[in-house]
């Protein structure tokens, strides 16, 4: 049956950056489909909070959490030897953990988040959280992947800004000079568009251990946005609204599952059709 390639009982899913928003998203999507999540984030408290959630819906037995760092090869190597303690083998790596800079016109924070005044700190700790660190998690993770010659799959999580640039006129503010309107900043862009090239990278490294690599592409998620940036950013998207924070499930389940055995090396952009005006 077509519903059985979806199956992933007995399969291991590590999320890294699992505890924020999006993370929840993708651990039920996972557990939906009987895979054990592993959810790993820098906060013990998100974490613990992210277990409540989904245990209302989902068996507490299938849900391991560990507080990792992906920006620490000590702390991803300390997960990598706890998993090994546990005797549990990695089939997906989904690497979701960012900084998702919010644009907001506060002062000094709109200045800073302009090209011209971007410090080098934001910049290498946003590319260290958002692209470094889903290398050391490849890299750890996928190498557990090729040990046993079993296969297994990598995930990465973009954005349509990886493929188009951010339109900076839906965060422009009235009363505020040009100079100091507030911009998405340069790291979202350059660290989405980088994850496109880390999957086709990954996509032949392993394959001919049949460890696939792919990447999705969200469009804008709604999270309490104001209604002024919502209907900015809905009137650039031909279905007229933004994305809800459950729609990417299925997207994750096929492209975790042999449901999409035979893609490998692929960004599937989910943006409302954003990316296509």
């Amino acid at each position: 049956m077509t519903s059985e390639k979806f199956n992933l009982a007995g399969k291991h899913a590590i999320i890294t950056g699992g505890a924020g928003l999006l993370g929840i998203e993708h651990a039920s999507a996972l557990l939906e489909s009987n895979a054990t999540v592993i959810i790993t984030d820098i906060s013990e408290s998100l974490l613990s909070k992210a277990r409540e959630k989904l245990e209302v819906n989902f068996n507490p037995e299938k849900i391991i959490t560990f507080k990792m760092d992906v920006t620490d090869l000590g702390e991803i190597r300390a997960v990598v030897n706890q998993i090994e303690d546990l005797n549990i083998r990695v089939d997906i790596l989904v690497n979701n953990a960012a900084i998702d800079p919010k644009v907001i016109d506060d002062g000094n924070i709109v200045e800073s988040s302009r090209l011209e005044n971007f410090s080098l700190d934001n910049w290498n700790t946003q590319i260290n959280v958002g692209l470094t660190g889903a290398f050391l998690a490849s890299q750890n993770f996928g190498s557990l992947m090729a040990r046993d010659k079993k296969g297994g799959v990598i995930l990465n999580i973009a954005s349509d800004l990886s493929v188009i640039s951010p339109d900076q006129r839906i965060y422009r503010k009235e009363g505020i000079e040009d100079k100091i309107q507030p911009v998405k900043p340069i790291t979202y862009s350059v660290i989405k568009s980088g994850l496109v090239g880390m999957t086709l990278y990954l996509a032949t490294y392993w394959s001919d251990l049949n460890i696939r690599s792919n990447a999705l592409s969200p469009g804008g998620i709604y999270n309490e946005h104001d209604d002024e940036f919502v209907t900015k950013l809905s009137s650039l998207i031909p279905l007229g609204r933004m994305a809800n924070r459950d729609e990417y499930r299925s997207a994750i389940q096929f492209l975790c599952s042999d449901a999409s055995s035979y893609m490998n090396g692929q960004n599937i952009i989910m943006d409302g059709g954003r990316s296509i005006w």
